[in-house]
């Protein structure tokens, strides 16, 4: 079996961060006996090698690599006379390279987002399309974003997403149901993963954009100073809110307490999982959830809101997590309840092992291989 990626977003070297889940799915597959080439842009274009995997890499201009590399931004593309100039030759030059592949051979397109990859995909050859949080929102907030990408989802063999969340934005956005078979979590190489042996206080991990709602954390740990209990609080991320962030944790007297060290890589993000007692996930609507998934997968306990989107059905409600009102008191409530519980760690190791397990790269590879056999079969 041949399988064009295409996606937005891979690695452009051995180790970078960019796009790796997909590369570590990628030689999951290849390790499988399935032959994958990544179509993907890029500064520069021709074809490499990485990590064992054939790339070939179309050339795209750093506004529109960079704009839809994030969920806040992409919505740009389509308000703007550029972006749309701009993503119109990004697909036009995708698509010519994926029917490259196809020609020489290719049985199906797995396309990784659904803008620009699955708008990119040719017709004519099964499509297997997988949505994450990247451009998942854009079902929700824009009409002309749905009124893209319905033909697209109609025409999709098989459909997938990350996320239960994700998939009710597909089917409400796009009219196309996604199914419980068809809904998983990127693979993760977890092997490099500590677990945590706690005594670091509470963590943040978040790009610091408004839906992220970063202060409820900063304003828990007031409320948790109030009551005697002083708990550290690292902030892992960056973006256009920290001013803000930093002067709301001055105003209520934490600054000593609330510990900002921007954004990290991957590997770094990770290290603060072995002390870290706490994450705390405030996000309101997201789609992947995926410091939580991160965490537990370290036996983190995680603390998140009912609003939270994907979380809900990620964070357990005893044992290592707890689901509450998106309010400092209660988020501080369920803090000291963790804390209390004596068997927190012990039940996080187990809850982690379980993720660990379903995160695999062999175990999510296989069910790609399902995935692919049914969209060639349809």
């Amino acid at each position: 079996m041949r399988v064009v990626f295409l996606t937005h977003n891979y690695p452009r070297r051995p180790g970078d961060p960019s796009g790796a889940a997909l590369a570590t799915l990628a030689r999951a597959l290849m390790r499988r006996g399935i032959s994958v080439r990544v179509v993907t842009p890029s500064d520069e274009s021709g074809s490499v090698v990485v990590d064992g995997v054939p790339v070939i890499r179309v050339r795209a201009g750093r506004f529109i690599r960079e704009t839809i590399s994030h969920s806040d931004s992409i919505g740009a593309v389509l308000r703007s006379p550029i972006g749309w100039v701009a993503l119109s030759r990004l697909r036009r030059s995708l698509r010519a390279a994926a029917r490259h592949e196809i020609a020489a051979g290719a049985d199906l397109v797995h396309a990784h987002g659904w803008m620009p990859a699955g708008l990119a995909a040719p017709t004519g050859i099964p499509l297997v399309l997988t949505v994450d949080g990247t451009d998942a929102p854009l079902l929700k907030a824009s009409r002309v974003a749905r009124w893209l990408a319905r033909p697209l989802f109609q025409r999709a063999a098989v459909v997938t997403t990350v996320s239960r969340e994700v998939g009710t934005w597909v089917q409400t956005g796009a009219g196309r149901f996604v199914d419980n078979p068809h809904i998983h979590p990127l693979p993760a190489d977890t092997r490099g993963y500590p677990w945590t042996r706690g005594g670091g206080g509470l963590l943040v991990i978040s790009r610091l954009v408004a839906s992220k709602r970063v202060e409820l954390a900063i304003e828990t740990a007031a409320v948790l100073v109030s009551s005697g209990h002083d708990f550290p609080l690292t902030i892992i991320g960056d973006g256009p809110e920290r001013a803000s962030l930093e002067q709301r944790a001055a105003r209520l007297g934490v600054s000593s307490l609330v510990r900002f060290s921007g954004a990290l890589s991957p590997s770094e993000a990770r290290a603060y999982f072995e002390r870290a007692d706490i994450l705390l996930f405030t996000a309101r609507g997201d789609g992947t959830a995926l410091p939580a998934i991160e965490a537990l997968v370290s036996g983190v306990p995680v603390v998140a809101c009912w609003d939270s989107g994907a979380a809900v059905d990620i964070v357990p409600e005893s044992g290592p997590g707890r689901l509450t009102l998106p309010a400092p008191e209660a988020l501080a409530d369920s803090v000291l309840n963790l804390q209390a519980d004596p068997d927190r760690l012990t039940m996080g190791r187990l809850v982690g092992e379980s993720w660990r397990a379903r995160l695999a790269p062999d175990n999510v590879a296989e069910l790609c291989e399902g995935w692919y056999r049914n969209a060639l079969a349809g």
